[in-house]
């Protein structure tokens, strides 16, 4: 099948192609159609490099990170240009919102934040067939779903954290080694059969377009359900922040640029998930195996039985979600419709609350940064083994 006029076949998860070109346009669809076939250059290379020059490359990396690359004397070529383009994004941002930290998701309620990050962001992110594919194949998100819920929650703590994006810390030096996890992961699906025709590059440009979009519009749409909403201040600056984030793991600009409000980050994933078939039985596993690891901290925090805490789990989900996805999951029907007005209720007073004065706001805000710093506490992750070179 020729699509448009740049790009001569689309991978078979692309299966409304025609759909696609009339909604959207043919240069929209080529967009597309080309992304689906394209990794990351930069940190695949940095991965060749690790296999080739081993600890030294590695080395240079970690050094790198927290030091600046003007602290390697002479470093491999593709480590040099990550960390270059790494300090160059952060160099072009704006510090002092960077030393302010992501004020948008700061300013949520941990205990919402928590739940649309699980139910709002994973669920989304998951729902994908080729997404999932791709991490079902790395054999560890089914048996250690909670490791891998904590590992990116984790991540995302130190994204938004004041100064977390700063050149050298937690955040920054993170979300550079979960891109090199990504390209990681994409070599080893790559050397084991991975269907290119059927589902494009692992971990290619348009899906990490639509997971970047799941970490900023997906949640807090799903937040809006329960009555916690941002003013248009509020937005711009979360989507001004996130854009950093960005550039640091690696999503393709032609994509990241052009979103700046709800609206157009809306827009934008209609785009991507139209590149993605309906949930398949590797997405509703990933989900399952969430929901699983959610359902005993949750119990214990609420105090719920087994059976009550996972029928509220589906209830959320399904009102995060809507009650298609939820359907195309697998998700028990659940009505969480006679609690939202008390959600809504609890949620818009709180945020009436934290407006009141400069003086609440920073009351809330320094009360949910100090809990985000203690939220997390992990002696290794995934992402930071992968930047070392290591499988652990």
């Amino acid at each position: 099948m020729v699509i448009g006029s740049g790009h001569a076949a689309a991978p078979l998860r692309l299966y409304n192609a025609a759909e696609v070109r009339e909604r959207h346009g043919a240069a929209e669809l080529d967009l597309v159609v080309g992304a689906l076939g394209e990794g990351d250059p930069l940190a695949d290379a940095v991965i060749a490099e690790f296999a080739e020059h081993g600890r030294a490359a590695r080395s240079a990396l970690a050094t790198g990170l927290a030091e600046g690359l003007d602290a390697l004397a002479d470093p491999p070529p593709a480590v040099a240009a990550l960390l270059r383009a790494s300090e160059d994004a952060i160099a072009a941002a704006d510090t002092a919102q960077l030393e302010r930290g992501d004020l948008a998701n700061l300013g949520v309620d941990p205990f919402w934040s928590r739940i649309a990050f699980a139910l709002g962001s994973l669920v989304h992110t998951y729902s994908a067939p080729g997404i999932a594919r791709v991490l079902i194949g790395t054999g560890r998100l089914t048996d250690g779903a909670a490791r891998r819920l904590a590992e990116t929650g984790l991540w995302r703590t130190n994204a938004i954290l004041p100064g977390g994006l700063l050149r050298g810390a937690p955040g920054y030096t993170d979300t550079v080694q979960v891109r090199l996890l990504h390209a990681r992961v994409r070599a080893n699906a790559l050397a084991t059969g991975w269907d290119t025709g059927a589902w494009g590059v692992p971990i290619n440009a348009v899906d990490a377009a639509r997971t970047w979009l799941d970490f900023t519009v997906v949640p807090f749409r799903a937040l809006e359900r329960v009555g916690v909403t941002l003013t248009a201040e509020e937005e711009a600056d979360l989507y001004r922040y996130w854009r950093h984030v960005a550039d640091l793991v690696g999503v393709d600009r032609r994509f990241s640029a052009r979103v700046h409000d709800h609206a157009s980050a809306d827009a934008l994933l209609t785009l991507v998930d139209a590149a993605n078939d309906p949930p398949d039985d590797t997405a509703r596993a990933l989900v399952r195996a969430l929901l699983d690891a959610l359902a005993v901290p949750m119990g214990k925090a609420l105090a719920l039985p087994d059976p009550s805490v996972r029928t509220l789990l589906a209830a959320l989900l399904r009102l995060m979600q809507g009650d298609a996805a939820a359907d195309a999951l697998g998700i028990e029907a659940a009505d969480a419709a006679p609690f939202v007005p008390l959600f809504a209720m609890g949620n818009a007073g709180t945020r009436r609350w934290q407006r009141a004065s400069p003086e609440s706001w920073d009351a809330a805000l320094a009360e949910y940064t100090r809990y985000r710093r203690a939220e997390y506490q992990l002696p290794g992750t995934e992402y930071r083994s992968a930047a070392a070179g290591s499988d652990g």
